[in-house]
């Protein structure tokens, strides 16, 4: 039985892409990964084009490319308590294509750049072989849940 909603979600699209996944299902896929970790979290969800991915993924991480999915976690001021989370920017052409090369459908991988967004805002990351390991873990599981495949079948 899967757990209520509890992640309050502020979807932007911020870029014509066809096939988006809905609302609904962009909720389901936040909620699966942040109510296993928080009682009530907020996050927004911004679809962008590649223009924008790359500006973004250029300034804040000296990438000069477009990505798929950029995460900007919330930081509340000492002493604040606030269930907002943070930003994810999602590229859908970046997507697609991924989608595309990995034989994926396009709507699991959006579901796997959102849960692999959602576990990075909660300070999750994968520089070490050790942290990659525990965070793509967790990614199958809540994706297994979801009756996604392993994303990352091909890496075995």
């Amino acid at each position: 039985m899967s757990k209520p909603l509890t992640t309050e979600l502020d979807l932007q699209i911020a870029c014509e892409f066809d096939n988006l996944p809905s609302l609904e299902k962009f909720a389901v896929w936040a909620n699966k990964v942040l109510s296993q970790y928080r009682d009530e979290s907020e996050l927004t969800i911004v679809i962008a084009d590649e223009e924008q991915s790359q500006q973004l993924n250029n300034d804040y991480r000296g990438k000069n490319k477009p990505t798929n999915v950029l995460s900007f976690e919330f930081e509340a001021p000492p002493g604040i308590e606030l269930p907002l989370v943070g930003d994810l920017i999602i590229c859908p052409a970046i997507v697609l294509a991924e989608a595309n090369e990995q034989e994926k459908t396009f709507h699991d991988h959006f579901a796997h750049m959102v849960i692999h967004g959602c576990l990075h805002l909660l300070g999750f990351d994968h520089i070490k072989e050790e942290d990659a390991n525990e965070m793509e873990s967790i990614e199958k599981q809540l994706l297994a849940d979801l009756g996604i495949a392993d994303p990352y079948r091909d890496d075995i």
